[in-house]
């Protein structure tokens, strides 16, 4: 169980791991000090953020010079370990884990902050719910902290962002990537880049997933295609033109119901959903436009659109609760059409102020959002509201109920809401990186928020309206005894407004109420051992201030206060020459304003992944994840989510310079265990064994 955070002290069960893991660390090493790049080179994929790309930081700053916590996972990574979405790279990421997401969305929880809408796209916000796929990303930059600073509103305990691969002028190259596994699913993905011009080319990216898993019932599918051109206007302009279109349908599962403190195993092969019911579908057109340009060596200034159109729609019966016979159903219809129009510009400027240098950053950014949400509840013949009661069986008969009573469910009957939401948020930020010494750095900034929004209910014939101005601060010390080590120490905020993610609701009582809050304190050590290998350990002190749905139905809104502290750790890069690590650690202790233990923070987590190139054809990886036990409900020891181990297994073959056989095989052990949950009778069950053979061929 997660220990009750009793003060802002780095409680002993953190510190006796953290050191005997660095320890560890360092004594397998033994390794001389390396000096780290210079800051002037050319950046490499996965050291520095592609920042000055318009995405994670916005300025080129590399991760040593970065006084926050944050992981990297590049192309390379997500191809060797076979991850398919981002829960997947989350699972080996350190600091933060996965919910559940109601089986239609990606869900994280970053330092005990569930977040459904803490997501970019290159820097740009991208919140609707959904799963996004991987098929067109350089890398995935996963920020842990409060980020309104570069992010506005949201962003409370840390954000994604995934970065998309980018057009080649002068270049003519291309990959396609074919897979299948153990279950039924295939997968195919194409990637080529062309030049069209002395000045111009074009790369489009695409691909298309069969899914299939070990659960009844699911399958689905995907599509996406991506077009990218870039025209070199002049030799100091260039315009990134984009178009992504993606079509997902899939089959939803909520898991299955608890019974004495933690899920029933009894229940692992049955789906406690509808085969022709439970479905969620998205369609998405976004247009993006990049317009960059070098005003000097020292100033250079960039302007991004993007619209985004998206329809979205999920509908599902789900298990709400079990007394031991049988289960009681609920569900609901949720469709919602969202269209985003943001529009962002960033001016960047290198200069000096006596002995001090300076990296300012001066940002606008204007966004508009229109929002429409309808919730239809699920209506019974029998019981005239929107739970029944049925026999447990398999699959699950909702024809009749638990009685032996004729029933039928419709969603039309019973609508519960139905909104329409506008938002303008206007914003300014300003950021200075100050190099005051070669060993001493300082980053300070704010952002200043206007955010109003207006809720139309339908339904009710009424309007509620709430404008928030908040000024977000972030500052930042950097000490630099030697050029690859830095100490650091941070503070940031961040709010999140009382329509909460998804603006889908603005009663006239939470339009009385301010805005979440969330704080955090950071200290940490960064340290390139070599110019291939980084270690990286932070210790944290959060307090956040939030509205969030309620852990038991996980219906009604509930407002509470949570601290949570801890540590991370994690070691990546190169050991040797054929072998390669990426490790990390978390233990966080936490605890809500009334005394009680919260929800969905493992006590501790672990995670290795290392390969190891056998002869110039062949190599292999294993892998190791490990999550503490952690709770379903806030304020409640049971029921719990069992700890577990997993197993992965890879091996990779190279036909030839330009073909790679591949081999994933994941939960070697067939252990059963149970990832995530996302109220009392909802908790997923883990994929067993499976095999995923891919075949890339380079071009």
């Amino acid at each position: 169980m997660i220990n009750r955070r009793n003060n802002v002290d780095m409680p002993t069960n953190m510190i006796k791991p953290a050191v005997l893991i660095t320890c560890l660390i360092t004594g397998l090493l033994r390794t001389e000090i390396v000096s780290a790049q210079s800051t002037d080179e050319i950046v490499v994929e996965g050291k520095y953020l592609f920042t000055d790309q318009v995405n994670a930081l916005k300025t080129p700053v590399p991760i040593l010079n970065v006084p926050q916590s944050l992981s990297i996972i590049t192309d390379d990574d997500i191809r060797q370990q076979g991850f398919r979405e981002l829960g997947d790279i989350v699972r080996y990421t350190p600091g933060v884990n996965t919910s559940q997401g109601e089986g239609h969305r990606d869900s994280i929880v970053f330092r005990g902050v569930r977040s459904t809408a803490d997501f970019y796209l290159d820097g740009v916000r991208d919140d609707v719910q959904y799963y996004r796929s991987l098929y067109n990303l350089d890398q995935v930059e996963i920020l842990r902290g409060p980020n309104a600073l570069l992010f506005g509103r949201g962003g409370t305990g840390g954000i994604v962002n995934r970065v998309t691969k980018k057009t080649t002028i002068g270049e003519n190259f291309g990959a396609i990537d074919i897979g299948a596994d153990s279950f039924g699913a295939y997968d195919v993905a194409a990637d080529y880049n062309i030049a069209t011009s002395e000045k111009a080319a074009l790369r489009i990216n695409a691909h298309y997933d069969a899914l299939e898993n070990h659960r009844d019932f699911y399958d689905g599918d995907r599509i996406g295609f991506n077009p990218t051109l870039k025209i070199a206007l002049s030799p100091k302009t260039t315009l990134d033109l984009s178009y992504e279109y993606a079509d997902h349908e899939r089959f939803i599962d909520r898991g299955i119901p608890t019974q004495n403190g933690e899920p029933v195993e009894a229940f692992e092969k049955i789906t406690f959903g509808d085969e022709n019911i439970n479905l969620t579908t998205l369609e998405a057109q976004i247009f993006r436009g990049l317009l960059s340009h070098e005003f000097s060596d020292t100033m250079k200034g960039n302007v991004t659109v993007h619209y985004g159109d998206y329809e979205k729609m999920y509908r599902n019966l789900y298990a709400t609760g079990y007394d031991g016979t049988n289960v009681t159903m609920d569900g609901y219809l949720d469709p919602t059409e969202r269209t985003n129009l943001i529009v962002s510009g960033n001016l960047i400027k290198e200069f000096n102020m006596g002995d001090t240098q300076h990296v300012l950053l001066v940002g606008l950014e204007h966004i508009k959002t229109e929002n429409e949400n309808l919730r239809h509840n699920t209506y019974w013949s029998t019981t005239g509201n929107d739970k029944e009661t049925f026999s447990v069986t398999r699959p699950m008969d909702f024809t009749v109920n638990s009685a032996g009573v004729t029933t039928s469910v419709d969603f039309t009957t019973d609508l519960n809401d139905h909104t329409e939401s506008d938002i303008t948020v206007t914003s300014l930020l300003i950021q200075d990186q100050i190099d005051v010494s070669e060993t001493f750095k300082i980053m300070l900034g704010a952002r200043l928020d206007n955010f109003d929004i207006t809720v139309d209910d339908i339904d009710d014939a009424s309007s509620t309206s709430r404008e928030d101005e908040e000024v977000s601060p972030r500052a930042g010390l950097i000490f630099k005894p030697q050029e690859n080590l830095s100490l650091y120490a941070s503070y940031s905020e961040s709010f999140l407004p009382r329509s909460g993610e998804q603006f889908k609701k603005l009663s006239a009582s939470a339009s009385r109420l301010d805005p979440d809050v969330f704080e955090n304190f950071e200290i940490g050590v960064k340290w390139d051992i070599r110019p291939n290998l980084s270690f990286t350990m932070s210790y944290f002190d959060s307090e956040q201030t939030q509205a969030v749905r309620d852990s038991d139905t996980g219906e009604a809104s509930e407002v509470i206060g949570l601290t949570v502290d801890g540590i991370e750790l994690e070691l990546k890069g190169q050991l040797t020459d054929q072998l390669s690590i990426a490790a990390g650690y978390s233990n966080f202790d936490g605890e809500t304003s009334s005394g009680g233990v919260p929800r969905e923070i493992p006590e501790y987590s672990f995670s290795l992944w290392s390969t190891y190139q056998v002869n110039e054809k062949l190599g292999i990886g294993l892998g190791v994840t490990h999550q503490g036990e952690s709770n379903i409900k806030n304020n409640s020891a049971t029921p719990i989510l069992p700890d577990y181990t997993r197993l992965d297994l890879a091996a990779y073959y190279d036909i030839d310079e330009d073909m790679t056989l591949q081999l994933n095989i994941e939960n070697l052990t067939d252990e059963l265990y149970f990832p995530h949950a996302h109220s009392t009778h909802q908790a997923s069950v883990g994929e067993p064994l499976n095999a995923r053979v891919s075949i890339r061929r380079n071009f």
